[in-house]
Order: C-alpha cells, then structure tokens, then sequence
C-alpha cells in the first residue's frame, strides 16, 4: 500500500520544480543519488539499507499508527514481507544524524515488471484486478510502503522523494505507476466524502481501470454527486494522493479494507509522461553544465 496517511503535512507532487534549490543530482550513469544538505535520496545498495528501511516502516506503521504486526515481525521489531528482497526501495538519509539513529528517515518501495514477474504477481494484485494495467505496452511501476519519519515531513525530505522517483521513472522509461494509496481508517461511512469525491471526479478510463476484488470490494459512490463539494473534498484528501491527481493520476473501481494496517485502500494509478518530461529537461540542463 501507498500510506498516504503518513503524511500529515503538505507535499509537493512532482508537477513542481524537478529539484530543490541547491540540491545536487548523481554522476552521469547513477539511477538516483540526489542531495540537499544532509540529506540524500537513492537506492538502498545493502542488506544493511533494507534492514534500516524495514526498521523505519515498523517503527511508523506499527508503533506510530497501530497497525497489528505478525508475531516475527514484533519480535524482530521490523515491517517486511516476501516482497522486499525483489524490490527496488527508494530511500532518504539524513547524514547529520548521529551514529546510533537510524539516517534513513524516508523510504518508497519500487516493484517493475521483471521482479514482479519472479514474485508471481505485484503486491496490488491481492486486493485489485490490475489486468488493465499489467496489459499496457511498456514497463509498470507499482509504487508501495511509503512512509517518512515524522520529524522530516516537511517540504526537503519530502521532495527528495518525489525526485528519486522521477529519475527512477526516467531512467527505466516507466510509462504508467500505480499503487494502493491508503486514506486511514476501517469505516466506510466515515470516509464517504473522500470515496465519493474520487469515483465520480478522478475515476479511470475503462481501459485502464483496475477493479477491487469482488470479495474485497466496498463501493465508493457513499453519496451523491450533488451532495459533494468537489473543492472541500480534494483540499481534505492526504497530500500524496493530492499529488497523484494533480499528475493527472485516476483511481481504480472500489475501495478496499486492510485492517492489518487500519487503513481504507484505493488504487491509483499515474501515466508518467509529466514527470518524465520534466526530469529529462532537468538531466539534459545538468549534464550541459557539468
């Protein structure tokens, strides 16, 4: 799942400047190194960055949000499943912090088509039917676990990992992304405004429109189209889903609960050729330069 009720302040979507003032982006030839002050983005390269990645997601879905961990992962102290070790995971150290913290204080999970493949499935596929975008020309990205230590959901730490991702996009030549954006709680009728709001304004062309599960599904339209303020709604909505949408992203047909996680899930799913437009004029005016 995409847990954008970690993020509890405004972030910027990817459809803003490609990168922060004064931050550095990689050598010719890296897929993701970006860097503003201490902090840096880039891929995790050891078993040692997964371990801090896993560590980080536990501490903020488990211990900040009460999410219910299995019995090896409250032992172990740590968010994990079979998916990690297949995956890219996008990450975010702080440099400056001292040598008993934890530096990475951000992380996205990153699954294309290959690794998806050798997994039996994308991690979406147990709640969606994701036919329609698995049968798109071009290479997928399923975005997922994403969360950011809360002393750094402030605009840098924040915009590193938009730009990670689209160098990521740029670099793989990912043509559609998409993930389970998670709004928090169980209760249907409790987030009636913000289903609503989705499936009648940002629904996804039938062409591309995944469906949840049919066992899974919960239906969306709570209310009326007259009874939404369609303004209000999306002012109300968590910032990366507010993010995705302003990329032009749409949301599947259905919602679905994961009270493992206490969160109420849709799927979204972006076409990429704005963030990768973008990160190419910003790679082609950095290599003029360098």
């Amino acid at each position: 799942m995409i847990n954008t009720a970690l993020v509890d302040h405004a972030a910027r979507a990817i459809d803003s400047e490609p990168l922060i003032a004064g931050a550095t982006t990689c050598a010719r030839g890296c897929i993701v190194d970006i860097r503003s002050g201490p902090l840096q983005v880039r891929l995790a390269e050891t078993p040692e960055d997964i371990d801090a990645v896993q560590a980080l997601r536990y501490r903020i879905f488990y211990e900040s949000l009460g999410a219910r961990p299995q019995p090896e992962m409250l032992r172990r102290r740590r968010d994990f499943d079979r998916f990690d070790n297949d995956c890219d995971h996008l990450l975010v150290l702080d440099r400056g912090r001292g040598r008993d913290c934890n530096p990475v204080v951000g992380t996205y999970r990153l699954l294309r088509r290959d690794a998806a493949r050798r997994l039996g499935g994308f991690y979406s596929a147990d709640e969606y039917d994701i036919g329609p975008l698995v049968a798109q020309e071009g290479e997928i990205l399923e975005l997922g676990r994403s969360c950011v230590d809360a002393a750094y959901r402030q605009r840098p730490a924040m915009q590193l990992l938009w730009n990670g991702i689209a160098a990521y996009v740029f670099h793989h030549d990912i043509r559609l992304m998409f993930g389970c954006a998670s709004l928090h709680g169980i209760d249907p009728k409790a987030l009636a405004t913000p289903l609503s709001y989705l499936y009648y304004y940002h629904l996804a062309p039938l062409a591309l429109r995944p469906h949840a599960l049919s066992e899974r599904y919960v239906e969306m339209r709570r209310l009326s189209i007259d009874e939404i303020d369609p303004g209000r709604a999306l002012s109300a909505l968590p910032p990366l889903i507010k993010g995705y949408l302003r990329l032009g992203g749409f949301v599947g047909d259905g919602a679905v609960i994961d009270d493992q996680f206490n969160t109420t899930d849709v799927c979204v799913l972006v076409k990429t050729d704005l963030i990768a437009s973008k990160y190419s004029r910003h790679y082609e005016r950095r290599c003029k330069e360098t």
